[in-house]
């Protein structure tokens, strides 16, 4: 997978591949409720709508790698409630394959609260989340792609075996905090948004960290692809945003989806832009997630 700016980022030839993306982390139910304002510190505000969708950021950016016309897996862990038969219905419904650990914990949940300016406020209760453990062995991919609402050793163990089996590694770094040594040289990919990368020391320290490129989602400023070699900007795809929940995991989901396929890294960019803006346009965040033939209609100007 060449970067497009001077950086080669490949998956080696091994096995068939049985997945083009595989996606470990979080599955939730996100609870969402709709306000004029988000509340401040002590306070309480109003809501006029209230819905629960499927959420998390691993489910969310499976969706979206499967909605991109990725071949995806997704490995996470659940509870033995209601609302995993729910998120078990979502990956099934979207044709992916579900490798999931049960577990006597309450499944993840998402208290999402939206203003009519598209910002939200959210609070995650990772539930089983917490106790997912890297799988024994890692299903053959062309792409792992992994975040941080799930422990993170278990993170540095895919990684390890993703590389081994030659697999291109992509790491959203949310939330955003403080990484394990081990953990930036077997990312080939970091994708913090504008906050994130700030609070990680900047681009260029995780560059130095030992990833190999990084991309910086900017929200409706685009974004921008990082190198050792220099930085490009993507230029953002105008839209009238409705809900940003779950903006970003379509910009990783959907770029995956691009590098398994064969797009360097600039290229796969400006298709995860362009699904990262058409998500916000849609209220909740797997709902929310646009299917490839309307991503391929706005990049041709339709």
């Amino acid at each position: 997978m060449e970067t497009g700016t001077g950086t080669t980022v490949s998956s080696t030839s091994t096995a068939a591949r049985r997945y083009e993306v595989v996606v470990f982390g979080s599955a939730n139910l996100d609870i969402v409720a709709t306000a004029e304002r988000l509340p401040g510190p002590g306070e309480t505000v109003l809501g006029s709508a209230y819905a629960e969708h499927a959420g998390g950021k691993g489910l969310n950016q499976a969706v979206a790698a499967a909605r991109s016309g990725a071949a995806v897996a997704f490995v996470g862990a659940l509870g033995g409630d209601t609302a995993a038969d729910t998120l078990r219905g979502v990956l099934a419904a979207e044709g992916i394959a579900a490798h999931i650990t049960a577990v006597p914990a309450p499944t993840g949940r998402a208290l999402i609260v939206v203003d009519p300016d598209a910002e939200n406020s959210i609070v995650v209760v990772p539930g089983a989340n917490a106790e997912l453990a890297a799988p024994t062995a890692l299903a053959p991919a062309a792409v792992v792609l992994a975040q941080l609402e799930v422990p993170i050793g278990a993170v540095v163990d895919v990684f390890r075996a993703a590389r081994a089996a030659g697999s291109v590694t992509v790491l959203n770094p949310a939330p955003a905090g403080e990484l394990p040594g081990e953990l930036l040289p077997l990312a080939d990919v970091v994708i913090p948004n504008e906050h994130e990368v700030e609070l990680l020391g900047g681009a260029a320290a995780l560059l130095e960290r030992g990833a190999r490129a990084v991309v910086v989602t900017r929200g409706a400023a685009g974004a921008d692809v990082v190198t050792p070699t220099g930085t490009t900007h993507v230029a953002p795809y105008p839209v009238a945003p409705v809900d940003s929940t779950g903006a970003g995991d379509a910009f990783c989901g959907s770029l995956c989806a691009r590098l398994a396929s064969g797009d360097d890294l600039l290229t796969a960019a400006r298709w995860a832009a362009v699904a990262g803006a058409l998500a916000t346009t849609q209220r909740g965040a797997v709902p929310a997630q646009p299917q490839a033939a309307d991503i391929r209609t706005a990049l041709a100007g339709g």
